[in-house]
């Protein structure tokens, strides 16, 4: 059987997506590590099968993504499309965001994530 989560060859992707986070993936990881969020454990650019999701909480089985430019860009939204319905399919939520929803409205966001928590419990 494949390991579907943290395939050890995408070892080296996820430790570098970490190590170079955007500055509203830096916000919201300030947010959600440690247990901040309704005593959630998160954890930062997890894989599922050979993507990576930008947080994941594996007890709930709920994923955040953060859309920074490069989503945005030619073909990113069909690819984008792809990989959610894959990481929905292994029956993973997803909340998506864009940067700009991350900076100018932080609070909401959070509020949002909280409100899925609570749905998910």
């Amino acid at each position: 059987m494949t390991k579907l989560y943290n395939r050890a060859s995408e070892k080296a992707k996820r430790q570098q997506l970490r190590q170079n986070m955007t500055k509203a993936e830096f916000m919201i990881w300030q947010k959600l590590k440690g247990k901040q969020i309704e005593g959630c454990k998160f954890r930062s650019q997890y894989g599922v099968g050979q993507f990576v999701i930008d947080f994941y909480c594996p007890e709930l089985k709920l994923a955040i993504e953060i859309d920074g430019d490069s989503h945005f860009q030619d073909g990113a939204q069909e690819y984008d499309r792809e990989r959610q319905a894959f990481i929905e399919s292994v029956g993973i939520r997803f909340l998506r965001f864009t940067n700009n929803e991350v900076y100018d409205n932080l609070e909401g966001v959070l509020e949002r994530i909280t409100q899925e928590i609570w749905e998910l419990w």
